[in-house]
């Protein structure tokens, strides 16, 4: 990965409260990359300093190879996609997407109306020039404010929270527009989120931040499947924590028993002592009647039974343990649905397991 953008021992304060702390980080060219975390981390005024509206307290940020400290945010190879969108009503669609050519000198009339017409080709929005900007849908609006950052080429397109206005639906469905987007273009995207699955079905890596720190840098996959920690793993999806006991032959998970984890399942160096085992959901299974499984296999009863349509997320208790496992099981056809009260059989695999201190 070649990195474009370089982050080096970045700070930010306001008055007291330190808003960045320390960030290293460096983001590839072409690459999609997403800063994940709660509200108050200090994702947004990472994107903010990248951006050039913020200046950070110390440290350097580096674009291209460029020290960024003196360049002003309109002279940065960056543009921005704001949460509001930040569409003109009064202004027809061309006009919203031409909005950053105005001072172009270098360009005529026929120039600037190829490359908005160009630009909404490219969100899809053929046709569109003359509509009242006021007129659009929130996807739409959503769509005119990626052509009017695109049509300028930047470097990195930053993108603030865009999504967080869309209803379901169209939200998913953009998701994967600016994911076939981003591989047109082949610029790098910077994208803000707090909504994990976004980010989790877009990036090529993502940041996820805890008051002001970066909490684990990866990609989606490794993520999900093995965080570095419990704040991580608690944040990213949906998550069981059993109390264990580590041992030197092994780990004593609450109502499991005794496993045997690889390195890779222990991220945190967890000593001898109290510690806490993470399963996902989906990761623990029900064994229906009829059905054979070679993997280990506990008893439960259903104590709540949460029905989506395609899934059906079911709360078991299981002998031994305090808490009821949360397991998220696929609904096929002939499969039964559980009641609340029926016994089952748990089917789990202790190399779904992760362990932290």
């Amino acid at each position: 990965m070649t990195p474009l953008i370089t982050l080096k021992g970045v700070n930010k304060y306001y008055g007291d409260y330190h808003a960045l702390r320390d960030i290293d980080l460096e983001i590839g060219a072409g690459e999609f990359f997403s800063l994940l975390g709660p509200s108050g981390c200090g994702k947004t005024t990472l994107l903010r300093t990248i951006a050039g509206f913020e200046a950070v307290s110390d440290g350097v940020v580096t674009i291209g190879g460029r020290d960024m400290a003196d360049v002003p945010a309109n002279l940065r190879p960056t543009n921005m996609v704001f949460q509001s969108y930040a569409i003109f009503p009064h202004l027809s669609v061309a006009e919203n997407v031409a909005f950053g050519l105005r001072k172009r000198a270098d360009l005529n009339r026929d120039a600037k109306a190829s490359m908005v017409a160009e630009a909404l080709a490219m969100v899809g929005l053929e046709g569109y020039g003359k509509r009242a900007a006021h007129a659009l849908s929130g996807g739409q609006r959503q769509r005119v404010a990626l052509a009017r950052a695109l049509i300028l080429k930047p470097k990195v397109l930053l993108l603030d929270e865009p999504l967080s206005a869309l209803d379901k639906k169209m939200r998913e469905q953009m998701q994967v527009e600016l994911i076939k987007l981003q591989r047109h273009v082949g610029i790098t995207f910077v994208l803000v989120t707090h909504d994990q699955e976004e980010a989790l079905v877009m990036s090529d890596r993502i940041a996820v931040m805890f008051e002001g720190r970066i909490g684990q840098l990866a990609d989606a996959e490794t993520l999900y499947r093995r965080p570095q920690n419990r704040q991580v793993a608690s944040f990213i999806g949906k998550m069981n924590f059993q109390s264990a006991q580590v041992h030197d032959g092994g780990v004593e998970v609450e109502g499991f028993g005794m496993v045997q984890l690889a390195l890779d399942q222990m991220p945190e160096p967890v000593q001898p002592g109290p510690a806490v085992v993470g399963m996902r959901p989906e990761t623990l299974g029900l064994l229906f009647d009829g059905e054979v499984t070679d993997k280990r296999i506990l008893d439960g009863i259903v104590d709540e039974v949460v029905y989506y349509g395609d899934m059906t997320y079911y709360d078991v208790r299981i002998s031994g343990s305090d808490k009821p496992l949360n397991i998220a099981m696929k609904n096929i056809m002939g499969r039964p649905v559980l009641e609340v009260g029926a016994p089952t059989r748990v089917v789990w695999d202790p190399r779904a397991m992760v362990c932290f201190r």
